[in-house]
């Protein structure tokens, strides 16, 4: 019943365009979790199976270290090599990010997950649950402490339809010269949404702060305007066809 609850957050960048995040609910949140603590716990066993027969020349020592570097640095590590991603939350499509939507950093991912440890101890167990379900963003306690969302990842462009856009129809649709990360879409379609208010000059100077980034020296396009760069992907992105 949570897709009936509007907790979306429009975030802006200091640019002045605007792009949504759309927080995950507890459901499939636990989910990820599901997925993260049985991946976890193979990681373990073969620890387990290697450290185990080691222990018999270091002692248990090497073992309970790693033990513990799994099971405290896990998501730690996940989210900072994969962009907020452990492998429950790629499964699930869902990523750790910052509340302004910027990815999220060392100490914001240690913070969280420090204290994912009192959301899971004893009766905290539920206050967690109950932050989650009740809190705007759908956050835990570590959440609030290192002012982190988890937010869909390409599930949360779907409220962006044709019909909001119907006018991109008339630039050509262009192929991005590489994958694009969520806030790089999310930045596209919100400077689309925006171009008919904007003006020309004001929307040319905006385009310009992106798209000699995403051209990546490529020739395939230099005829087009920044604008029309960025707004021919964009149409792409609505999933509007030739």
């Amino acid at each position: 019943m949570e897709h009936l609850r509007d907790t979306s957050r429009r975030v802006e960048t200091p640019e002045g365009i605007e792009f949504t995040l759309y927080p995950a609910g507890l459901m499939i949140r636990l989910c990820a979790y599901a997925i993260d603590e049985l991946v976890q716990y193979a990681i373990l066993l073969s620890v387990y199976l290697t450290a185990g027969t080691l222990a018999e020349i270091t002692g248990t020592w090497l073992l309970m270290i790693m033990i513990f570097l799994v099971s405290w640095f896990y998501h730690v590590f996940c989210e900072l090599t994969f962009k907020g991603q452990s492998l429950g939350k790629k499964i699930m499509g869902l990523r750790v990010v910052r509340s302004d939507g910027s990815p999220v950093n060392p100490g914001s991912s240690f913070l969280r997950n420090l204290l994912r440890f009192a959301d899971t101890f004893m009766f905290l167990y539920y206050i967690a649950l109950f932050s989650i379900s009740l809190s705007p963003g759908f956050r835990r306690l570590g959440d609030w402490a290192a002012d982190t969302l988890v937010v869909y990842t390409s599930n949360s462009l779907a409220p962006t339809r044709r019909s909001n856009m119907a006018w991109l129809s008339r630039f050509e649709i262009i192929r991005p010269s590489r994958n694009l990360s969520y806030e790089e879409k999310q930045t596209i379609l919100m400077f689309a949404r925006r171009y008919p208010l904007l003006g020309q000059d004001r929307a040319e100077e905006l385009a310009r702060i992106y798209a000699p980034v995403l051209r990546s020296g490529g020739t395939a396009w230099e005829s087009k305007s920044d604008a029309e760069y960025l707004l021919g992907i964009a149409r792409g992105l609505s999933g509007d066809r030739p």
